[in-house]
């Protein structure tokens, strides 16, 4: 195990170029973007709950963080008739007055008088009160960018560096916004750039210089573990690569992982994660008694290549990609669902895939791909749509102003716009050269952009062409890393990066090394969704048991242990069918139809909707909320969905009594059925003698009912753990 040293500090920051000195008189007039745009990003004065919301505050209204400083400029010099700014006499203008209130301010006071923040912008106006931006920011560097600590409450001073384009730097820690994703977990100072964590565990803190974000990491061992339990990587069960990164962040830790899942944990949790159904009972017995030492391995690649696979995956896929009869229609929503079957079936590399659905055009009621296009209703919801999907990036968040917490600007959002705008989305999906999207700022058509790109598509017959190439080229930063993220969460039961949809530097991967190499895994075996799900499911990291010990117990993000995730609605209803042996009915849908065949997701179904379904307006990243956990229960208790099945004819319990099958065999058979396992003796026994209190059939009938249904509520029935 690593001793930690008192602070071990891992730093990229290097002075690349001659400091720029601070001008701190009139001999040289001060940078309104470098000088003075900070001062008022660091008071707070720009921000969202300030005069950097949408309608500003109090008739002042600033770009949030200082993304516009132009428009910042001219609100503050020209608006109001220049009232803001008194070049006769700079000490009486309301720019400075209000923020130091000597005139009453809704903000009350942010800085003093004689302050260098007071001072600047009293120099400023002294100067002529010039927009005069000599320098043009490229980055910040942020010393340490990570830091290690063997124990909480040690504060560590940060040094932020600003970077420009012609290669200088300066220093400009005193100007820059510390924010802590937890002020329980780290402590930030305002005045002085200072972190100090109070809480075990990793945490983020974001660094923001004008526009530019950068994220820190602050680590302490979230475990106190004595030296002689303490276990080194090296010893860490390891079977991929997968296990190097996920056992060396353990260590980091002081995270003592769990044991191996036991073979009836391993094969309940692989068959729902691979084909969304539990094993049969006669599948769980051989498995069980199987002493292969490749059997794991076996499973994983029989179920890879299943029937149950495809069907389960496509449902999948079509949840990602919000197939609704509601939109489409039910015969283009046929049309796309078997174009996804065929596509998860053959296993397609997913670069194509996408590639198919950006360049799709013709009859979407034939063509399935081309209801890509129909999912959404504008250009602009189109743009949103597709950066969740393929980039994992929230690019949503810069439709109004630049994003504040990523590098993604308003002209990035609606250069995408523009580009969908050139599709016509009618049942026709055809290039519509005369589509525009107008810009919000310049309220002019948007000039057609691939987001963060400077490629020219001004004379491009179909713009997609070139963002599909983009996008899909090996060395896209974003595409491989937010698939194979998300078919992380599918199976992990969190991503790398959480949200899934909300990659930015600021919300950094637990495991950034991994998240590379699975998104390099990707790439090299053919965008291969089968090969990586099988990187996955065979690493040590998978396998493990989700039983919690006292050292893992709080452990939800580093994969100490496997995680307890609730079953998707689907499955959930599918299973109960399953081990109670009679089916759901699902509207018009013919008897026998599963949950995950269900092509319509807003299919009449109470169950459905009180185990929470997703209705696909969304991708169904994340559960849904569902009704309270009342109204479930008593559904459970009170319904048809449990309790009219349970003593229905034909159900696999009613059949059992028939054959005059013993009380022990029917809790075995349940306990194989619901949880791929054998009782325990100690289960068997209890159980038994609960059977022992009723004298007659009928009443032992009706407890076996009962034993059944307390199975099927369980915490261990209702999650893939």
């Amino acid at each position: 195990m690593t001793t930690f040293p008192k602070l071990y500090i891992l730093s990229t920051f290097f002075l690349l170029g001659s400091c720029v000195e601070i001008p701190g008189s009139s001999a040289l007039a001060l940078d309104f973007v470098n000088d003075i745009v900070p001062v008022l990003t660091k008071a707070g004065c720009n921000a969202g709950s300030c005069h950097g919301a949408a309608i500003g505050r109090g008739g002042f209204k600033l770009s949030l963080y200082g993304g516009d400083p132009k428009s910042d400029f001219e609100s503050i010099v020209y608006q109001l008739q220049g009232r803001r700014i008194n070049k006769s006499n700079p000490q009486d203008s309301l720019i400075l007055r209000k923020p130091t209130e000597q005139i009453s301010h809704e903000g009350g006071t942010l800085f003093d008088l004689d302050s260098e923040s007071a001072q600047r912008i009293l120099t400023w106006i002294q100067d002529g009160a010039t927009f005069n931006s000599s320098l043009e920011l490229a980055n910040i560097s942020v010393s340490p960018e990570r830091i290690l600590l063997d124990r909480t409450n040690i504060p560590v001073d940060l040094t932020i560096t600003a970077h420009y384009s012609n290669g200088l730097t300066r220093d400009v820690t005193r100007w820059s916004v510390l924010t802590s994703e937890d002020e329980t977990a780290v402590q930030t100072s305002k005045e002085n750039p200072t972190v100090k964590p109070i809480r075990n565990g990793r945490h983020i803190v974001t660094v923001r210089y004008l526009t530019q974000v950068k994220a820190i990491e602050v680590i302490t061992p979230l475990v106190d573990l004595p030296a002689e339990i303490q276990i080194p990587a090296s010893k860490i069960p390891n079977h991929n690569f997968i296990d190097n990164e996920i056992n060396q962040t353990l260590e980091t830790l002081n995270l003592q992982p769990a044991g191996q899942a036991s073979d009836s944990e391993f094969l309940r949790r692989v068959y729902l994660d691979l084909t969304g159904r539990l094993p049969a009972v006669s599948f769980t017995k051989s498995f069980l008694a199987s002493n292969d030492p490749n059997k794991r391995h076996a499973l994983i690649r029989s179920l890879l290549a299943s029937p149950e696979y495809t069907e389960f995956w496509s449902y999948r896929f079509a949840n990602l990609l919000r197939l609704r009869p509601q939109s489409l229609g039910e015969q283009n929503s046929e049309a796309y669902f078997e174009w996804i079957q065929s596509h998860v079936a053959a296993d397609t590399s997913i670069k194509d895939f996408a590639r198919t659905l950006i360049l799709a055009k013709g009859d979407s009621r034939i063509n399935g791909p081309a209801n890509f296009y129909r999912t959404t209703t504008d250009a602009r919801q189109h743009t949103e749509f597709t950066s969740e999907l393929f980039l994992g990036t929230r690019l949503r968040c810069a439709n109004c102003h630049n994003h504040p917490l990523d590098k993604w600007t308003q002209d990035d959002y609606h250069g995408l716009a523009a580009i969908f705008a050139k599709v016509d989305l009618g049942e026709e999906i055809r290039i519509k050269p005369e589509g525009t999207s107008i810009h919000p700022r310049t309220s002019a058509p948007a000039v057609l952009r691939i987001p963060g790109s400077e490629i020219n598509l001004s004379n491009s017959d179909d713009p997609r062409i070139e963002f599909a190439n983009w996008l899909t080229a090996e060395d896209n930063p974003y595409f491989a890393r937010a698939f194979v993220n998300r078919l992380w969460k599918l199976t992990m039961g969190r991503g790398l990066v959480t949200p899934v949809d909300d990659f930015r530097d600021t919300n950094p991967a637990t495991h950034p090394e991994l998240l590379t190499l699975l998104a390099d895994d990707f790439v090299d075996h053919g965008y291969s969704v089968r090969h990586t799900l099988a990187r996955i499911c065979e690493s040590a990291a998978y396998q493990r048991t989700a039983q919690s010990t006292e050292h893992t117990k709080h452990d939800n993000m580093y994969y100490s242990r496997a995680l307890r995730v609730p079953l998707d609605a689907a499955v959930h209803a599918d299973a109960v069918s399953d081990v109670l042996g009679l089916p759901e009915r699902y509207g018009e849908y013919p008897p026998g139809t599963r949950a995950i065949h269900l092509l319509n997701p807003l299919t009449s179904s109470r169950s459905l909707d009180i185990l929470g379904r997703c209705d696909r307006s969304s991708s169904c990243d994340d559960p849904a909320a569902g009704p309270s956990p009342l109204s479930k229960l008593l559904h459970f208790f009170n319904g048809d969905f449990l309790n009219g099945r349970l003593n229905a004819s034909g159900s696999r319990l009613q059949n059992l009594l028939a054959e005059d099958a013993q009380p022990k065999d029917i809790i075995k058979e349940y306990y194989l059925a619901a949880y791929s396992r054998f009782p325990t003796q100690k289960e068997s026994e209890f159980w038994l003698a609960e059977v022992d209190n009723f004298d007659t059939k009928s009443n032992r009938d009706q407890f076996l009912e009962d034993f059944v249904w307390s199975l099927m509520t369980s915490r261990d029935f209702i999650t893939n753990h």
